[in-house]
C-alpha cells in the first residue's frame, strides 16, 4: 500500500513540475519520499533529522519552500498548534474527519457516517468533488483536565 501511494505522489509531482516547467531536482524527490516515510505529523525538525539520518543535507529554505509546493499541490497538509507548526502526507487520505488538540497535537480519526453523508450530498455548483479533509481543532480531555488542574492549582496559592 505505502509503495502505491509513494509511487502515485511522485507521479503527481512529476507531472507537476513538467506542466509548470519547473526542475525535477533530487531535493524535491528525497523531501517527498521522507514526508512520506512518516505515519502522522511531523515536524520540519523532524524531516531535517530524517534526512540527515539518510545522508541527504537540503537546506531549511529548500525544505520550507518545497513543503510550500506541495502545500500548494495538496500533497501535504500544514497544521498550526499550540506547540508549533506540523505537517502530514495528505494523499492517502483523499476523505476524513481528523480532531486535533491544539495543545499537545494529539489526533483521533473521527468515524461519523452521518457527517461524512452530510458532506457528500452537498451540492456544489460547477465543481466536481474529489475528496475532502475536515479537521476539527479543540482541546483533548486530557488537556483540559491538565488546564483545570494548573487553575485550581493558581487560585488555592492566592
Amino acid at each position: 500500500m505505502k509503495e502505491s501511494v509513494t509511487a502515485a505522489v511522485r507521479q503527481i509531482l512529476t507531472d507537476y513540475l513538467h506542466e509548470n516547467k519547473l526542475r525535477k531536482t533530487p531535493e524535491r524527490f528525497a523531501l517527498l519520499d521522507a514526508v512520506y516515510s512518516f505515519n502522522g505529523f511531523f515536524s520540519v525538525q523532524e524531516l531535517e533529522d530524517y534526512l540527515e539520518a539518510h545522508h541527504f543535507h537540503v537546506s531549511k529554505a529548500t525544505m520550507y519552500n518545497t513543503l510550500n509546493l506541495f502545500m500548494r499541490m495538496r500533497l501535504v497538509n500544514c497544521h498550526r498548534l499550540e506547540s508549533g507548526t506540523r505537517y502530514e502526507a495528505g494523499y492517502a487520505n483523499s476523505s476524513h474527519c481528523m480532531q486535533i488538540c491544539t495543545m499537545c497535537g494529539k489526533t483521533t480519526e473521527v468515524k461519523s457516517p452521518e457527517l461524512t453523508a452530510t458532506i457528500q450530498t452537498v451540492r456544489l455548483k460547477r465543481f466536481r468533488r474529489e475528496g475532502f479533509s475536515l479537521y476539527i481543532y479543540g482541546t483533548c480531555s486530557s488537556c483540559q483536565a491538565k488546564l483545570t488542574r494548573e487553575k485550581n492549582k493558581r487560585t488555592k496559592n492566592k
